[in-house]
């Protein structure tokens, strides 16, 4: 009974303490202690009970039955919303904070909402070697059930909140994409409610156009039901190569020639400042050498990017191997870097040894939490930005982010584009070597202006016919998206499916500069 009557004092003391400072002034300048508090319990329960559902429906069995009415489902609030008139756009009826995205979807206020709740896994057909899943299924609930049946997918994108939906209308990657290329090449067919309430399948047999024409539609061509993906035969360890490299010109020297080879499975760099950066190169192993295993995923182990920093700071190369969904998830306890500007102590060993079994907290309850204030100072004042680069650019992007933003580490990870007819492909008919270079974190230049300041940046991406990820903000006008993105297979299949009164463009559903 002590033990409960000292937490219940302290809960007591802490409530009192918000009470008279107010809530806004302590979730702005002590946040750590409402998300150690609060969050971090909160975000154990959440992850605990849907782990479980996923495992006991997928265990009986029950998920392809309860599938078939949860699509009736939809299909019937679509053709009531026909009934009633169509009067606003439609859109998922997920809360705006369920998503990974940092941007606040204001849009759902205002929009016919349709309820879809379809988180599972359906079926794993390993003679097809595809994974037929629901869109709200997530990376961390498909790791656990394809690597229990040795099995994985070849591009399975880091966080574990990611969903298959948000990955098939934005986009995905992961340090395999160089090979395999971004998380829709992966997708062999989608299934989808349209505006009249019909269910159709499309792949590159059937109904082509929109098979090509859904990546990055972001909802606005239907509603996505199922996703098959496929699959790949896993092993048990990653052996993973870490290089540091000095000087810019080495870095991206080093790094376009491991992403070149498709001996590597598995590329990524980190780079630490312009010209210092560590190139990590892995493959999948059966076995490991037991004086060389490193399981990262342990709660009392260092956050990934900073056991990295160490081969950086001691000037060494080494070998590790890593268990594989260890590996898949190296960068979801720290949310790469982003968790040290809400638990400065985070990465301390004692925090770790205490309480990282429950890190990190959700991303969905931190965005719930955040407040006005704090998703305003966010935006002034912090980066959270994917620009996807040719690599033969890369020199001059890492030059240009260091120039207009100064974010550090910057995440690397190159992909192969290929060609095709929806809103992203290279410029030729060839597949194209690109990279992603993510910038996440507070910039460290006195100039920095959220909105000039990733406008500057995009209009970079624009000319070296780059890509920008929509989960970001985006300040582009009208003509400036529609030049970095291919519109036209996406707005004639939105004339020919009814879309145009049905749902929003994606460009007015994403970018800033149409919602403001």
């Amino acid at each position: 009974m002590a033990p409960l009557l000292y937490v219940g004092v302290l809960a007591v003391l802490l409530l009192l303490w918000v009470r008279v400072r107010g809530l806004e002034h302590v979730l702005v300048h002590q946040r750590w202690i409402f998300v150690c508090a609060f969050l971090l319990p909160l975000s154990v329960i959440f992850d605990v009970y849907y782990y479980v559902r996923a495992w006991i429906i997928f265990k009986m069995c029950s998920a392809p039955k309860l599938h078939d009415q949860r699509v009736r489902d939809i299909q019937r609030q679509v053709q009531e919303w026909r009934k009633n008139g169509a009067k606003s756009y439609m859109c998922t009826g997920r809360p705006g904070w369920l998503t990974v995205s940092l941007r606040v979807g204001k849009y759902k206020k205002t929009h016919k909402n349709i309820l879809i709740n379809m988180m599972d896994i359906l079926e794993v057909d390993t003679k097809r070697q595809v994974v037929k899943v629901e869109p709200l299924a997530n990376m961390g609930q498909v790791t656990a059930l394809l690597n229990s049946l040795g099995w994985t997918l070849p591009v399975l994108p880091e966080l574990d909140d990611l969903t298959v939906g948000g990955l098939v209308m934005g986009t995905g990657i992961e340090s395999s994409s160089h090979i395999y290329g971004l998380f829709q090449h992966i997708c062999v067919a989608y299934e989808l409610v349209l505006a009249d309430g019909s269910l159709v399948r499309c792949s590159e047999e059937e109904n082509v156009d929109l098979f090509h024409a859904v990546p990055w539609s972001c909802g606005t061509l239907g509603f996505l039901v199922a996703a098959e993906i496929k699959i790949v035969p896993a092993k048990a360890w990653v052996k993973l190569r870490y290089e540091p490299v000095r000087g810019l010109e080495n870095i991206c020297k080093r790094f376009a020639e491991a992403s070149s080879n498709k001996q590597n499975t598995f590329v990524e760099g980190l780079q630490y400042s312009l010209d210092s950066a560590v190139i990590m190169t892995g493959t999948m192993s059966e076995h490991a050498e037991p004086d060389k295993t490193n399981r990262i995923g342990l709660h009392f182990k260092p956050w990934f990017y900073k056991h990295v920093e160490g081969y950086l700071k001691e000037n060494r190369t080494g070998v590790e191997y890593i268990p594989l969904r260890q590996y898949y998830h190296r960068h979801t306890r720290s949310i790469f870097w982003e968790l040290q500007d809400i638990i400065p102590f985070g990465n301390n060993p004692v925090f770790r040894w205490l309480f990282g079994w429950m890190v990190p907290p959700k991303i969905s309850l931190l965005k719930l939490t955040q407040g006005e204030t704090i998703r305003r100072l966010y935006e002034q004042h912090h980066v959270v930005q994917d620009m996807l680069i040719p690599m033969k650019h890369l020199q001059s992007a890492i030059t240009r982010f260091h120039q207009d933003i100064k974010v550090y580490p910057l995440w690397l990870c190159p992909f192969l584009l290929l060609p095709g007819r929806g809103m992203v492909h290279p410029k030729g008919d060839q597949e194209e070597l690109y990279v992603d270079i993510g910038a996440y974190g507070e910039p460290d230049v006195k100039h920095f202006e959220a909105k000039a300041s990733t406008r500057r940046l995009e209009k970079f991406v624009r000319d070296c016919h780059g890509f920008q990820m929509l989960y970001a903000d985006v300040y582009m006008d009208r003509e400036e998206f529609w030049e970095m993105f291919d519109g036209q297979l996406y707005h004639r299949l939105r004339d020919q499916l009814g879309c145009k009164d049905a749902f929003p463009e994606v460009y007015d559903k994403i970018c800033k500069s149409a919602r403001h």
